[in-house]
């Protein structure tokens, strides 16, 4: 950039010769500020987390190649984050014509007022400059959308004012595609585009000719256009047109986290956990974030849900506000210093899971909640497996096959729960060994006391009821003969006529 920036068309002409201010097409300009991007080894997109092995090589060399885009992928993969991110890789100014509506160039106007002013002006012609987050156009593709908001239309009024004819450009009324001129412009949901949408696109991105109400305008546009689809929509026959696709350069798939660990980074960037003004603050178990976590996973492999479309990473998003809600709601009834959520507050989350996913028939038989509630009991089970499974919990188990039952409620203090627990033989110990501190505060220890006992049920150790709160599955004798092995049955050798058990 220029310094001072030039005012005049006459200093910009300067400063393009001198080298001052490039001059280049919004294809070039992406390729060499990324170019010098990853020359200095510095993070492309800030806050795309699971990307750096998968989607975003795909995406440089894309961009690399100049060319327009499509993110393939299911709802919530972070496509729209992905091409708002995009901006960055824009100069931060541009010098444009002053009022024109398409950013036109001052050295290579496309526009026809424009081209009349600076025939007029010459090198007094007024430059001015245009931030790069202003480049950016986006429009959500849905069914009623026109040609004219995509391309422009006809304006007869002002024809009229002006005295020209309908079939000058003067006339013209630019759409979304006109006005992102030396900028990116991206449509979400592209199939839901009219197939007569999609002509107009494609025509754009090869041609440059755009015909209006029957009159031919020639507007050669300095475009990155980019897309986003759901793959089920975008392969779909008559969903999208053959010589669209045919004319984007590449087709990059995106998906959901990889592992636990990916879907919690992304979860801890994006959630409201961090409160502020008079609230406690909030200490989030690890496990706690886990169970969420592993909500996501569940509902993404249970043939209840319907998988085209998806299970979004706003789930766990939305769930972890509604935990930390939760318990910041029994911290400030209780007066408690601290905000430390429990599993148990995960079923205090369900408004926020049973909205986030399409039911197969089989799903809609048994209702959303009656889901909801079972993948929250399988996410706990998978997460309290690699935390309790290699303890020895039979003296807790025993406490229950005895007879103890243990009420509990979510609105329960931290220290009554503690009190409540310690009355329970080995149960204290037992989250301690499952990794709280033992020189915990009382709302931590409540929460790994809750994660213990909520885990032993879900892995179907001891029961639980409204009545009773935990208690065990099944009597002591039951559970003997059912653990007892199997005998085998092994016939003696031939001729004896009888046979001999071994346990």
């Amino acid at each position: 950039m220029a310094t001072p920036k030039a005012s005049t068309l006459g200093d910009l002409r300067r400063a393009v010769d001198s080298g001052a201010v490039p001059r280049r097409s919004v294809h070039d300009e992406v390729r060499d500020n990324l170019i010098r991007k990853l020359r200095a080894g510095t993070t492309l997109f800030p806050g795309i987390v699971g990307y750096d092995e998968t989607v975003v090589p795909q995406l440089v060399n894309a961009l690399l190649s100049r060319h327009n885009f499509i993110l393939l992928g299911l709802r919530g993969q972070a496509k729209t984050r992905l091409l708002r991110a995009l901006v960055s890789l824009l100069d931060d100014e541009i010098a444009v014509m002053p009022g024109c509506e398409i950013n036109d160039d001052p050295l290579a106007p496309i526009c026809g007022a424009c081209r009349a002013r600076i025939a007029k002006e010459g090198d007094a012609t007024p430059v001015a400059w245009l931030g790069r987050d202003a480049r950016y156009v986006e429009k959500l593709a849905t069914p009623d959308v026109t040609i004219a908001d995509m391309v422009g239309d006809i304006d007869p009024i002002k024809a009229a004012k002006s005295g020209l004819q309908l079939s000058s450009e003067l006339t013209m009324h630019y759409g979304l595609l006109p006005r992102a001129n030396r900028g990116i412009f991206a449509v979400n949901e592209l199939p839901d585009l009219a197939g007569k949408i999609q002509v107009g696109l494609f025509n754009i991105l090869q041609e440059g000719d755009v015909q209006i109400k029957g009159f031919p305008v020639r507007l050669p546009l300095d475009l990155m256009m980019a897309f986003t689809a759901n793959p089920e929509d975008y392969t779909a026959r008559g969903k999208i047109i053959t010589p669209l696709k045919d004319r984007i350069g590449s087709e990059i798939r995106t998906h959901y986290p990889a592992g636990r660990a990916e879907g919690m980074a992304i979860t801890a960037q994006e959630a409201w956990i961090k409160r502020p003004g008079t609230a406690p603050p909030t200490e989030m178990p690890t496990f706690v974030s886990e169970v969420v976590e592993e909500i996501a996973f569940q509902a993404r492999q249970d043939r209840r849900i319907d998988k085209r479309s998806g299970v979004s990473q706003r789930l766990p998003i939305s769930v972890t506000e509604n935990v930390v809600s939760n318990a910041e709601r029994r911290a400030l009834a209780s007066g408690e210093s601290v905000v430390v959520p429990r599993v148990t507050d995960v079923y205090a989350a369900l408004p926020s899971i049973t909205g986030k996913f399409e039911m197969e028939y089989e799903g809609e038989l048994k209702g959303a909640e009656v889901v909801g509630r079972e993948l929250i009991r399988a996410a706990i089970a998978n997460v309290a497996d690699g935390y309790i499974a290699h303890l020895e919990t039979r003296q807790v188990i025993e406490w229950f096959d005895l007879g103890g039952s243990l009420p509990m409620a979510d609105s329960m203090s931290a220290d009554q729960l503690v009190a409540a627990a310690r009355d329970v033989q080995g149960l204290v110990e037992l989250a301690h060994a499952a990794g709280i501190p033992a020189a915990a505060p009382a709302a931590l220890l409540a929460a790994g006391v809750d994660f213990v006992l909520e885990g032993l049920y879900a892995l179907k150790k001891i029961g639980r009821s409204d009545e009773r709160g935990y208690h065990a599955t099944e009597t002591p004798v039951r559970r003997t003969a059912r653990e007892a092995p199997v005998r085998e049955e092994t016939p003696m050798p031939a001729g004896s006529g009888k046979k001999k058990y071994y346990n």
